[in-house]
């Protein structure tokens, strides 16, 4: 029967692999990156050759292609899906860049458009334009419950 430090010693590489990918996806519990986790599995790669018996530099060119192959394929791809960034602009302030149409002339006191399925009092952002019945304009800014629009261009 094997004495457990003749398992340790047998077992040092796995382990030490082992070990190596559980400190880095501590590390990545961190940074939420995808940097560290893919390292991580790259390390749990080596692990997995040293279990197979594979010899140093063959568990450490696993550990290494497969860390490069992770960070260059998937952690690209993996940011792109899981780290979408939060909109910037709520409510009304995410209606600036859009189109509506004029349902009632727009002038620099007073009109309505159609925007975003809904009517919205208008008038013009320069102050000198008019827009009639039907014609496409560009929100500029929202100031309280009124919209500032430029015929779109």
């Amino acid at each position: 029967m094997q004495s457990l430090w003749d398992w340790f010693s047998d077992h040092a590489w796995v382990l030490g692999w082992a070990g190596t990918a559980l400190v880095l996806g501590t590390i990545e519990l961190t940074t939420l990156d995808f940097f560290f986790l893919m390292l991580s599995i790259g390390a749990a790669s080596g692990a997995v050759a040293a279990g197979m018996g594979a010899e140093f530099i063959v568990q450490l060119l696993v550990a290494v292609g497969v860390s490069v192959a992770l960070l260059g394929v998937v952690r690209p791809i993996a940011k792109k899906r899981l780290l979408k960034p939060t909109p910037s602009s709520f409510g009304a302030a995410a209606l600036v860049g859009l189109n509506g149409v004029v349902i009632e002339r727009v002038d620099a006191h007073r009109g309505l458009i159609k925007l975003a399925g809904e009517v919205w009092s208008a008038r013009s952002y320069d102050g000198r334009s008019t827009f009639e019945e039907g014609t496409t304009v560009g929100v500029v800014e929202i100031r309280g419950a009124t919209a500032l629009v430029l015929e779109e261009s």
